[in-house]
C-alpha cells in the first residue's frame, strides 16, 4: 500500500460524501436562491435520528437508516414551512433567509447537544476491521457502499432534474419564480419538494458518514462547508459539475496531504474557493449570471 494510492482512495471517500451533501444543498438552493446554513444540521439530524431508532431503541440498523432519513427530511421541512415560507411570503431578502438559516442552525445544533451531549456517538456494529485491498489501498465495506450510493445518486437526481415533471418545476421556479406561477406552477409546493428529497439526501450522507467516522453534534458543518464549495466550483444548477466540484475538492484536500501537514485540508478547500471566484466565478459547467444573492 503506497501513501499516494491510499490518499487517492481517502480523497474518492471524501468526494462521495461531498457529492451527496452538495447535490441536496443544490437542490434547495436553485429555487430559493438563498444559502441555507441550516442544511448542516439536517445532515447532522439523519445520523442521530439513526443512533436514535437504532441504539436508544433497538430496532437495528436497517430501522436506523430509515429513521435517520426521515427525521433529517422532518427537521428540513419543518424549517421551510415554518420559517423560510413566511418570510418568503413577507418578501424577505435573501440576507434575511440567510440569517435566518443561521439562527436555526445554532439553536437545533444546540438541541442536539442537549438530547444526546457532545460527546461522541457512534452507529457501527461488530469489530472494527482491516479494509479490503484494492489498487494498493485500503477501504471498508461501508467505505465501498459510500462512493457506490454516491454515484447512485449522482445519476438519480440528474435524472430528476431532467426528465419529471418535478424538475422541470424546480428549474422554472429557480429562472424565474413569478412566470412559473403564472404558468400554473406552485413555487411553493415545488420548494417544499426540494426541501424534502435536500432533506432525506442530507439525512443519508450524515448516516453514511457516521456510519464511518461515529458523530458528533457539530459534524453537520465540517462536511457542509466543503460541500457549498463544491456547488460553487461545479456550477450552480449543473449535476455533473456539481461531481466535478466534489471531486477536485476530495482529491485536493486529501493529496495536500501528501505535500503537506493535515492541518491544510480546510485551508485548502478555500484556497480553490478563492482561485475559481476570480479566474471562473461561474464554476466548471454553471452559466454566467447576471446578478447573485448571498
Amino acid at each position: 500500500m503506497t501513501f499516494l494510492g491510499q490518499a487517492l482512495a481517502n480523497g474518492v471517500l471524501a468526494t462521495a460524501a461531498y457529492v451527496v451533501l452538495a447535490l441536496s444543498f443544490a437542490l434547495i438552493l436553485q429555487p430559493t436562491r438563498f444559502f441555507n446554513f441550516a442544511h448542516a444540521v439536517v445532515f447532522a439530524a439523519g445520523a442521530y435520528g439513526a443512533y436514535l431508532v437504532k441504539e436508544r431503541f433497538g430496532w437495528g440498523l436497517g430501522a436506523g437508516i430509515v429513521g435517520g432519513v426521515a427525521a433529517a427530511t422532518v427537521v428540513g421541512c419543518l424549517t421551510d414551512l415554518g420559517v423560510y415560507r413566511p418570510l418568503r411570503r413577507r418578501g424577505a431578502s435573501p440576507l434575511v433567509m440567510l440569517l435566518a438559516s443561521l439562527g436555526i442552525y445554532v439553536v437545533l445544533q444546540n438541541l442536539i447537544s442537549l438530547a444526546f451531549g457532545d460527546d461522541t456517538k457512534s452507529i457501527r456494529s461488530g469489530e472494527v476491521r482491516e479494509g479490503l485491498n484494492i489498487l494498493g489501498a485500503r477501504l471498508t465495506p461501508i467505505q465501498l457502499i459510500t462512493i457506490g450510493v454516491a454515484v447512485a445518486i449522482v445519476f438519480a437526481v440528474w435524472a430528476l432534474l431532467r426528465y419529471t415533471r418535478l424538475g422541470r418545476a424546480l428549474r422554472a421556479v429557480a429562472a424565474n419564480p413569478d412566470l412559473a406561477r403564472v404558468n400554473g406552477i406552485d413555487a411553493d409546493r415545488a420548494i417544499l419538494a426540494a426541501f424534502a428529497i435536500g432533506s432525506a439526501l442530507a439525512g443519508l450522507a450524515g448516516i453514511l458518514v457516521a456510519l464511518d467516522v461515529d458523530m458528533t453534534p457539530t459534524m453537520g458543518m465540517a462536511a457542509f462547508m466543503p460541500a457549498v464549495v463544491a456547488v460553487i466550483v461545479g456550477g450552480v444548477g449543473s449535476v455533473p459539475g456539481v461531481a466535478l466540484g466534489a471531486l477536485l475538492i476530495g482529491l485536493a484536500q486529501h493529496l495536500g496531504v501528501w505535500k503537506i501537514s493535515s492541518q491544510w485540508q480546510d485551508a485548502i478547500v478555500f484556497i480553490v474557493l478563492l482561485v475559481f471566484l476570480l479566474a471562473r466565478p461561474q464554476g466548471f459547467l454553471g452559466k454566467r449570471i447576471k446578478r447573485v444573492e448571498v
